[in-house]
Order: C-alpha cells, then sequence, then structure tokens
C-alpha cells in the first residue's frame, strides 16, 4: 500500500473529488439542540408551527388605525403601544394612534402613515385615500397555525433561528456533526511557547486545521500527537478511527523512512480509495475508509494541508451533514497579476479576491503559511495552462472568512 508509481497511479482532482462524494454518507444521527445553540446544524423533522405568525392583526408602520367611515376627518380615542393586550374597538370615524408591531383591533379596518395624518387636538386629517387593510399584517401572514415552518434538511442560519424564535421554540431535532479527530506525526514538533532548539519546529497544522473547523461550526474535535515510532502510531490511529467518525492526519504520508502512517493504516486495515493526486500542492493526499469511519491524511507542508482540507475534506464534511452545497464557492475573476506555471499538474495558486478581480500572490511554496495567511482564494489552473496574463478570467474558489 501507498508504495505507487506516480506516473500510473496518481488520480485527477476531479476524480478524487468524485471518489469522496462517493463513498461518504449522511451520518443521519440525530439529537435536540436548543435553539439558539442549533446554528449550522441541519434540521431532522419537519418543523410545524405552534402559532398563527403573526399571532394577531399587527401594524406594518407608526401611524393610525382607523374604522373607514366616508369622511377623511377622525376622532382620535387614544394610543395603542406594542405590547399592548388591551383590545379597544373602534366606531366609524374614530382612530387610535398606533406603533409598529401594535396589534391592531379588530374593528380598525387600515392603518395610515403618520406622515399623511395632520393632528388638530383631538382630530385628525388623511391625505389622499386609505384602501381597506393598508399597511396591516394579517394574522398567519408568515405562517399558519400547524404549516410547515421548516422543512427537514434546513440548513439553520442566523435568520431561521430567529425565526424558530419568533414561533415560541425552543428546542430542535438535528443531524449530529461529526465527531473529527486531527492527528499531528513527527518527532521534530514541538508545542508553541515552549523553548525551540536546534532541529525542532512548532506545530502548526493542528491549530490551523481546529481553526478551519471551528470556522465551519465543527466543534466536537479531539487532538491527538505521535512521534515517529511504528507501534504508537498503529495505536493511535487505531484509537481515533474506532472514536470518531471522520479522522485527518497531518504528515507522515510519504515513503520515507519514518513516515509510518501508510504502514499504519495498512495494518489497521483501512480501505485506500485514492493515494496521491495529481496537482499542486498537495500531491501525497491519502483518502480511505474503515466502516464508516473516513479518514483523511493529509501532506505535512501547511499550505498544502490546508489547500487538501479545503478541496476535499470539505466536502466529506458537508455531506456527513446531509448538506446540498459540498464544495466551496467558485466565481470567474480577472487576474491582477502574471504568473507562469512549472510543470505539468494542475495548480491551486494562493490568491486574494476582491470584486471581480484576483491577485495571484508570491510565494507559491507548499510550507509557505505567511502567504495563505493574506489569501481569501485560490485560483485554478488545470494541467493544460501555462501562464495567466494580467486581465485574464481564471476559475477561483472563495475561501471561507
Amino acid at each position: 500500500m501507498l508504495i505507487h508509481n506516480d506516473i500510473y497511479n496518481m488520480i485527477s482532482i476531479a476524480q478524487a473529488i468524485s471518489t469522496v462524494k462517493a463513498n461518504t454518507n449522511a451520518l443521519m444521527k440525530t439529537t435536540i439542540k436548543t435553539v439558539e445553540k442549533a446554528g449550522g446544524y441541519i434540521l431532522s423533522k419537519d418543523i410545524k408551527s405552534p402559532i398563527n405568525m403573526p399571532p394577531f392583526n399587527q401594524s406594518a408602520m407608526d401611524g393610525y388605525a382607523l374604522s373607514l367611515h366616508e369622511s377623511n376627518t377622525y376622532r382620535l380615542m387614544g394610543e395603542i403601544q406594542a405590547g399592548d393586550e388591551h383590545q379597544p374597538i373602534l366606531k366609524p370615524g374614530e382612530a387610535y394612534r398606533i406603533f409598529t408591531g401594535a396589534a391592531v383591533p379588530k374593528t380598525a379596518n387600515a392603518v395610515v402613515m403618520q406622515e399623511k395624518v395632520t393632528v388638530e387636538k383631538l382630530l385628525i386629517k388623511i391625505e389622499g385615500d386609505v384602501s381597506i387593510n393598508q399597511n396591516i399584517r394579517p394574522l398567519g401572514e408568515q405562517v399558519k397555525y400547524d404549516d410547515l415552518a421548516l422543512k427537514k434538511g434546513t440548513k439553520l442560519t442566523p435568520a431561521a433561528i430567529g425565526f424558530l424564535a419568533s414561533l415560541g421554540i425552543t428546542t430542535v431535532s438535528v443531524y449530529k456533526k461529526p465527531s473529527i479527530a486531527i492527528i499531528t506525526t513527527g518527532n521534530e514538533l514541538v508545542e508553541p511557547g515552549t523553548n525551540l532548539k536546534y532541529g525542532k519546529i512548532y506545530e502548526s497544522n493542528s491549530k490551523m486545521l481546529l481553526s478551519a473547523l471551528y470556522n465551519l461550526k465543527f466543534y466536537d474535535i479531539n487532538l491527538y500527537n505521535v512521534a515517529d515510532n511504528y507501534g504508537r502510531t498503529v495505536a493511535q490511529l487505531k484509537t481515533a478511527i474506532n472514536e470518531n467518525d471522520l479522522v485527518i492526519i497531518t504528515g507522515g504520508i510519504s515513503v520515507g523512512d519514518y513516515d509510518f502512517v501508510g504502514r499504519a493504516l495498512t495494518e489497521l486495515h483501512v480501505e485506500e480509495l485514492f493515494y496521491k493526486v495529481k496537482q499542486k500542492p498537495g500531491k501525497p493526499l491519502f483518502y480511505g475508509k474503515k466502516g464508516a469511519t473516513q479518514v483523511f491524511a493529509l501532506p505535512g507542508n501547511p499550505a498544502a494541508a490546508l489547500t487538501c482540507f479545503y478541496v476535499y475534506v470539505h466536502i466529506a464534511l458537508q455531506q456527513m451533514m446531509n448538506r446540498e452545497d459540498l464544495e466551496l464557492k467558485r466565481v470567474s475573476a480577472k487576474s491582477a497579476t502574471h504568473f507562469l506555471k512549472k510543470g505539468d499538474r494542475p495548480q491551486f495558486l494562493k490568491a486574494i479576491y476582491n470584486n471581480g478581480e484576483v491577485e495571484i500572490l508570491e510565494g507559491q511554496s507548499s510550507a509557505m503559511q505567511q502567504t495563505f495567511a493574506l489569501a481569501n482564494a485560490l485560483v485554478f489552473m488545470d494541467e493544460n495552462a501555462q501562464e495567466i496574463t494580467i486581465g485574464k478570467t481564471v476559475e477561483t474558489i472563495i475561501l471561507p472568512e
């Protein structure tokens, strides 16, 4: 396993994406969440409205509630504020001062905006015509009692959370988010904040991937670190695979003397679905599964690892959540820079996108984190393209903010 000839065994980006999609299933495990903590989750059941919304005829603006009659002059009888529970009875020709969101009395049949009213003591005079039900939001206008409020499969955005709360709903049934393991490998890695000895580097990939997952609202994450030792690698991978829905490994996937991840995955009977993708950065990418657990072994170089995360792991995460939009948004943009590609592999280029224009950044090495720190997009060059000229339209992947 994993010792392949590059020329004959690298698969295309399109094949790799299709393979991930074909081999990832929605978790379908459900849980109950309070509405305020359900953001980003997917509804596992239809939700019917427990009330009419609005629950009464509601004023759409500040003005005057009227009981219409033939004259444009009305007697002002009082005031109705938002939240008032009393319901006065209006006779034809009577009016009440009313405010946005307040309940419109059943005996009022129009609300006129205050800008069209002249007030003289206890009389008001209307400018222009007023029609029946004008500026009144009728009971149940948004949704009626027992009607479908949100359907199963809806992603709970902030607006959806607000809508559910407006219906008085406090808990919802949602699909569970996957439990995720991040495993870093390497004797050279030390924790930030410790003394950096000669030959060591600070471990950053786990922090980078953890942040990317948090940004996508995945929080059930377990971190593991394993030294370059075969037995420990096998044991740690076994634990992570048994206890998580998705495992992300960084480093140790190449074929060096101390790269033990491939051999460990073989010993653990992880099914290899592909290893090595014709792309730059991120060629030594492994994807497989054991049972229902997804396994991605990403390259150790930070920019390569993060690129593979956004292009492939992101798809698996979205599909496990039963979402419809699996891939990051792609747009066409005009290049503000010139770029000459080396080699024949398709390439993902770190870039800054702004208002239809994209700037390809300096420092495209797979180890260049500083450049990636500035990027908000990736420009994609296919294998047939060798040069991007200024003004050329290029395919651009928008990264999550």
